[in-house]
């Protein structure tokens, strides 16, 4: 299903929508309808354009009869993580990622956790600014194993990321993508080519939901799961932000597990994260952490071998456990890695199973918290 026009879009006519900006990048996912519109391909949204005119992400627009990207090489702000905040458990455990975002969303979720960066329809909000070659090298300067596209979607930004992917590939630096997995195929493709790892945020497993809460349709983010899995090597884990009466039934977290299960495999991990009142839904109380346990024991039921539970202090859903032996392979305290029993290779020092990820011969020993970065121009 797809929307028959952007009931978001703007008109207007400023220097931010002039081909020779130097922002302005011309894209290729787009084509020219019989009514003299241009229609965007780079999502299930199909954002139907008169010149002048932004798609609901904002950042897509109509300029001169072709689709253009108005923020590349801008950012709201550049950030060192450590890989676990992504969430990304098992993609070299304890490394450092330098995550940045741009602005503007092809979702309009009411619950956005970073609405004032993703619905910011002010461009002084990017005010950093940097191409990939100086993105690359600030994270080879602080240390970082790899740079993530996060806080906003970069399907929205896709150029800029790809871009700044192969600049990573081309350094020996590793990208990440944190996306809701809105994407239409053909361009999806091109992206994820040159990803390494991505966290897919499953907004929820019903279409109500999705429609009613985020503006969006389910079955588009399931396509980009099974061809993630199924069609290339990207290494991918799951997270659903769990909203107390909206996605949180025990009916709906088994449905949800058991398509997982069935069609992603029992190792792709999924995490399940607690809410807290933000942007349009301010009214709904926090997720109680004996909701996520409760998700948590019911995805595991249902076989999966790797659940975690975020933004709570809850130690066993945070570490990592063989399913085979159920031995302790990495002890994790928030983002803190306390112990390590993964042998090289990635396997159970107890049992010698294989451990489904990316790991290094030993744990990475990045930051723990958040640290902000400056890129010189």
């Amino acid at each position: 299903m797809v929307e028959s026009d952007c009931s978001e879009s703007m008109r207007e006519s400023n220097p931010e929508l002039d081909i020779h900006n130097p922002f302005v990048r011309q894209t290729k996912y787009w084509h020219s309808l019989e009514d003299g519109r241009v229609q965007c391909d780079i999502c299930p949204r199909q954002c139907k354009l008169r010149d002048q005119q932004r798609g609901l992400c904002f950042v897509r627009a109509n300029v001169g009869n072709q689709i253009v990207l108005t923020t590349y090489g801008r950012s709201s702000g550049f950030c060192v993580d450590p890989i676990e905040k992504k969430p990304l458990n098992h993609f070299y455990p304890g490394s450092s990622v330098l995550s940045f975002g741009t602005a503007g969303c092809n979702l309009s979720c009411k619950f956005c956790q970073n609405w004032d960066i993703s619905k910011s329809r002010q461009m002084d909000t990017l005010a950093s600014r940097a191409q990939p070659e100086a993105i690359v090298q600030a994270a080879l300067d602080t240390g970082c194993r790899s740079v993530a596209f996060t806080y906003n979607d970069p399907v929205v930004f896709q150029e800029y990321a790809v871009d700044v992917a192969q600049a990573c590939r081309a350094a020996g630096l590793e990208s990440v993508a944190v996306s809701a997995g809105y994407h239409s195929a053909q361009a999806r493709s091109e992206f994820y080519q040159s990803i390494s790892a991505a966290n897919i945020d499953l907004k929820a497993f019903s279409e109500r939901f999705y429609w009613n809460v985020t503006g969006a349709h389910l079955s588009p983010v399931l396509d980009t799961l099974s061809y993630l899995k199924h069609e290339t090597a990207v290494w991918f884990e799951i997270t659903t932000l769990l909203i107390p009466g909206q996605n949180d039934e025990p009916g709906e977290i088994e449905a949800m597990s058991r398509w997982i299960m069935d069609n992603l495999g029992a190792d792709v991990p999924l995490h399940f994260s607690a809410f807290h009142p933000d942007y349009k839904m301010k009214d709904i109380p926090a997720t109680p952490r004996a909701t996520l346990n409760r998700a948590r024991k019911i995805a595991m039921e249902q076989g999966l071998n790797y659940v975690y539970t975020g933004n709570v202090h809850h130690q066993a859903g945070d570490c990592t456990y063989c399913p085979n032996c159920h031995s302790e392979l990495i002890q994790r305290d928030w983002y803190q890695l306390n112990s390590w029993s993964l042998a090289p290779g990635g396997r159970c020092s107890h049992c010698d199973t294989l451990i489904p990820g990316r790991f290094g011969l030993q744990p990475d020993h990045g930051t723990r918290k958040a640290m902000p970065v400056r890129i010189s121009r």
